[in-house]
């Protein structure tokens, strides 16, 4: 009968020790989160605040992409 109390008392221990666990990290995730939007908000805030600033146009490259595929078959080889 001991025996049955001491497994209770020690399931009942690991119980309360994995509750307090999943608390700790529920609060965690739930800060994250707040931290990651506010994150984002003040990205987007950031990224706003920029856009009328580069209103110039960005410049035209000088030399365009050529495809190695399409000078061997130029080629004849």
């Amino acid at each position: 009968m001991t025996m049955l109390w001491t497994v209770a008392v020690a399931a009942l221990v690991v119980a309360v020790a994995a509750w307090v666990v999943a608390r700790r990290n529920a609060r965690q995730v739930a800060e994250l989160t707040a931290m990651y939007w506010q994150l984002k908000f003040d990205h987007g805030e950031l990224k706003a605040g920029l856009a009328p600033a580069s209103d110039a146009p960005a410049p035209q490259p000088k030399e365009t992409f050529v495809a190695l595929s399409s000078m061997k078959k130029g080629s004849g080889l």
